[in-house]
């Protein structure tokens, strides 16, 4: 989801959590988070259940489950965050969301995002261009994406697990996708398994 807020300019949080991936030990799969409407959900007005937390004007909700899939996540796999929004804003959001023990291999803006017109849609979009992760060692048939978005993956479909947009109304989405991650343990060539209805596949 391509997000446009701004957050104030003298945080002092900018460039914190931005960590450029050294030459990655590939024995595990890596599993890349998009963050706005995947994990969490950013509004300038007030929903009628509570916030978790509040950045600038913005009231942010946390997706159900996502504490627990971070962390169950995180044994398994080598975990990414790659956004289309602002550095400054995802920095912001990961220092907010991100628990003790879990770390990220690295966490990726808009500025790693590849700006393509979309005759389709008649419109830019920020694709995420997964090649760019073979840079640190990572092979395309060790790593999948979980976005909403699926155009900003239109080159990489073979890696993506697409789930539904999150605009703050509770669901079991994040509940499913970390019962269905766990088969990936073992699986040599993500690439290799459909995905489309991959709720279906949940056992």
């Amino acid at each position: 989801m391509t997000a446009y807020f701004v957050i104030f300019e003298n945080s002092l949080l900018k460039n914190h959590f931005y960590i450029k991936p050294k030459m990655a030990d590939t024995s595990k799969i890596l599993l890349v988070f998009d963050l706005d409407e995947t994990l969490i959900y950013a509004t300038t007005e007030t929903l009628r259940i509570r916030e978790d937390f509040t950045i600038g004007n913005y009231f942010v909700y946390k997706r159900p489950y996502l504490d627990e899939l971070l962390k169950e996540t995180s044994a398994i796999f080598d975990l990414g965050i790659w956004s289309s929004a602002t550095e400054m804003y995802v920095n912001e959001m990961i220092r907010n969301i991100q628990q003790e023990g879990t770390s990220f291999k690295f966490t990726w803006s808009r500025e790693h995002c590849t700006m393509h017109y979309d005759k389709d849609w008649n419109d830019y979009v920020y694709l995420k261009k997964l090649s760019k992760l073979e840079n640190f060692g990572y092979s395309l048939n060790r790593i999948l994406m979980v976005e909403d978005t699926p155009r900003n993956l239109q080159q990489n479909y073979g890696n993506a697990i697409i789930v539904s947009h999150f605009k703050g109304t509770p669901d079991s989405e994040l509940l499913q996708l970390k019962n269905y991650l766990t088969g990936y343990k073992d699986v040599e060539n993500v690439r290799a398994i459909e995905k489309r209805n991959w709720r279906q596949n949940l056992k």
